[in-house]
């Protein structure tokens, strides 16, 4: 039997800039909680639209 060695990687440091951006454009646009909800499903999609331009 062959021995696997399993890498275990973690990013959680890009998941935190992530909600950081979020909350960011929450408060800068003072959207209301519907809203906020509403730009957690759209908002990546626009950001990754635009870098990758």
């Amino acid at each position: 039997m062959e021995k696997h060695k399993i890498r275990i990687e973690q990013h959680s440091g890009l998941g935190l800039v992530w909600f950081a951006g979020w909350l960011f454009t929450l408060g800068y646009l003072k959207l209301s909680f519907w809203k906020g909800v509403l730009a957690l499903l759209v908002w990546p999609y626009y950001l990754g639209v635009a870098l990758a331009l």
